[in-house]
């Protein structure tokens, strides 16, 4: 059993492999189920994202006791209030002529879709207004094929795929066609204020300080707001403690979101961050849901393909990278391309043929 010294030098590496195997693999094992645990940073982001979504019900509250474009001015000059207290004096001074114009327009952009957004919050559910804002996302690759001349990439094309399929549904088809109640069509005007926000912030945040140019957009979309609301004829609401800490709470929460996004994503992957945004709609619908909002079958698969499409629109694959992963995984469990090369691999072995010459 033993055989001589020869032999035993031959045939020892074979326990050692064997010793080595499964500590090798538990300890593969272990690195793929750590790689799964969050981050403290991707935690913080889950946890913004989740109260996120549930500023749709706040909004909904709101809206019973105060205008759209009262309340937006409002709720931007206490967001700016808390940033500019979080972030001090200092962010402020050498502001450039660039950073007050480009911050203004995307301030236009911010309040028109969110007055667009809490007017169709007067007579739809938040719910269903979470699942069709959340359609800017894959609308922002066919506005920058619109204006800067970018075609969208293939996944691009997959999530507006499974948008439109996904506002189909939630249209509720039927034999006349389509059907958008008035509420729909406000939110789906401000879907595209919205992509055409990222679009814009896409263009002028390269190069400009993040916390001045978000000061100056908060300003401006409540002055932006307050003349809306002039020539609009919006009356001025009466004092209710309801839209008052509904706008309190939702300034703090969005320069509270700004900061933990500022601080979070120096860490977190692009491909992890758009993952856990891609859940705010569900956040959405699943708090309108547990307030007593109706979801009928039809809206839950609507809601679930415009999710998807939101993931598949931000998901940026490193497709050569994943093609040696899937390379070398398939070489992995068949590492023989033909019967002949498996026929001839313990002849090519350099064990065996040591092994036999002894």
């Amino acid at each position: 059993m033993k055989g001589d010294g020869k032999g035993a030098a031959s045939t020892s590496p074979a326990p050692n492999a064997e010793a080595v195997g499964p500590t090798t693999r538990s300890k593969g094992l272990w690195n793929r189920l750590a790689h799964l645990i969050p981050t403290p940073q991707e935690g913080a982001l889950a946890v913004v994202t989740m109260f996120w979504g549930g500023t749709y019900y706040v909004l909904h509250l709101a809206m019973e006791s105060c205008g759209p474009c009262f309340f937006v001015a409002v709720r931007f000059l206490i967001a700016a209030f808390f940033v500019f207290l979080m972030t001090g004096v200092s962010c402020i001074r050498g502001m450039r002529k660039s950073e007050v114009i480009h911050g203004s327009l995307i301030g236009l952009a911010l309040a028109a879709g969110y007055m667009l957004q809490s007017t169709g919050l007067e007579t739809i559910p938040s719910s269903r207004s979470a699942f069709l804002t959340a359609l800017y996302v894959p609308l922002v690759p066919l506005l920058q094929w619109l204006v800067q001349k970018k075609a969208p990439s293939l996944m691009s094309w997959v999530g507006i795929a499974f948008a439109f399929t996904g506002l189909v549904l939630l249209a509720g088809p039927q034999k006349s066609g389509l059907h958008f109640s008035t509420g729909d069509v406000y939110t789906l005007v401000g879907t595209i204020a919205f992509a055409f926000e990222i679009l814009l912030i896409s263009m002028f945040a390269l190069g400009a300080n993040p916390r001045r140019l978000t000061i100056v957009q908060l300003l401006s979309g409540a002055l932006v707001a307050a003349v809306a609301m002039v020539f609009s004829g919006e009356k001025l609401p009466s004092f209710h403690a309801p839209w008052v800490w509904c706008a309190i709470a939702m300034g703090l929460l969005s320069a509270v979101v700004q900061l933990v996004m500022s601080w979070a994503q120096k860490s977190v992957s692009a491909t992890r961050a758009t993952m856990i945004y891609s859940t705010e709609p569900i956040w959405g619908g699943l708090i309108g849901r547990l307030m007593g909002e109706p979801l009928g079958p039809m809206t839950i698969v609507g809601a679930g393909c415009i999710v998807t499409g939101v993931f598949f629109s931000e998901l940026r694959p490193n497709w050569p990278h994943l093609r040696r992963t899937l390379r070398g995984a398939a070489m992995r469990r068949w590492p023989y391309r033909s019967a002949a090369q498996a026929a001839a691999a313990p002849l090519l072995a350099p064990n065996s043929s040591k092994g036999e010459s002894h």
